[in-house]
């Protein structure tokens, strides 16, 4: 899956009848919930007969309103889903154990091309305006820059955080023990960036730190997956990454690739001053005896 209903609906509004239009503004207005209302309730916000929903599901692609809702219901499962659920769905069932005839091998082609599709298509669908905004703002000497992720994607937050230590100023991560946190956001301000990675199960305290440093006024960078975390709700950029995988854990692969390309596209916008910058900072390294 590329995306959301709600993005598949934004993209077919051409195609629709005027009276058909009303019908999808309204799904989009209150989404997702608005979707599982009645036929005659959608009808009805919308100024129209209870035909043109049904019309309006139709050039939308599905057989019927039911149908419709049927698509929305597999996304919310989708984007609710756990590695435990996974793992119980996955097939064959990892949960049977080693399949004793199979050649374990044999199984490297498949998982390789669905990594390679994953990273391709994450590529391919990646907004050029969201990553160059994203290069930009992360490149700019006079906002500090602060990351923050949840239980895996913390790894990405510093894996990032660490290379645009050494290449520039007033970088730092979010802390661990909830005085220096309760500090840090505190001061969250009006020139800073605030780079969050929340992938599903999305994780509450993200779309806070994001909703916080919105309202003081910074900007808001959110690294998430096709069924977009909550924070991305108060982002001023959202970096979409694919994670499809055959286990029951979700591929932080092409998320990886992304955010390797973005510290180049970085490294590029800080010319010279990033050169610089680095060979100061392994000097200090070396006489400290840190390297």
């Amino acid at each position: 899956m590329s995306g959301t209903l709600a993005d598949e609906i934004r993209s077919r509004l051409g195609d629709l009848s005027p009276a058909e239009r009303k019908v999808a503004r309204v799904l989009l207005a209150g989404y997702p919930s608005a979707v599982f209302e009645t036929v005659a309730t959608i009808a009805e916000r919308a100024s129209v007969s209870t035909p043109t929903v049904l019309r309006c599901a139709s050039r939308l692609g599905y057989r019927g309103f039911p149908d419709l809702q049927a698509a929305l219901r597999a996304e919310l499962d989708a984007r609710n889903a756990s590695p435990i659920t996974l793992y119980e769905s996955a097939e064959p069932s990892l949960a049977d154990g080693p399949d004793e005839g199979g050649d374990r091998g044999s199984r490297l082609e498949p998982r390789l091309a669905l990594l390679q599709q994953a990273l391709s298509q994450t590529f391919h669908e990646l907004s050029p305006h969201e990553f160059e905004t994203a290069a930009e703002l992360l490149a700019d000497p006079r906002r500090r820059v602060h990351l923050a992720g949840g239980r895996f994607t913390h790894l990405l937050a510093h894996y990032l955080g660490l290379h645009l230590m050494q290449v520039r100023d007033q970088v730092a991560l979010l802390p661990d023990r909830d005085v220096e946190r309760t500090s840090f956001l505190t001061q969250l301000a009006r020139r800073d960036v605030t780079v969050v990675f929340d992938y599903r199960r999305y994780e509450d305290d993200l779309t806070v730190i994001a909703e916080l440093a919105r309202e003081r006024g910074g900007k808001v960078v959110v690294f998430t997956d096709p069924w977009l975390s909550p924070a991305s709700a108060h982002a001023d950029v959202v970096l979409i990454s694919q994670v499809a995988s055959d286990s029951p854990y979700d591929s932080l692969t092409p998320t990886l690739g992304l955010v390797e390309t973005l510290i180049t596209a970085v490294l590029e916008r800080l010319g010279p001053g990033a050169h610089q910058h680095m060979k100061d900072a392994e000097s200090t390294a070396r006489r400290t005896g840190l390297l």
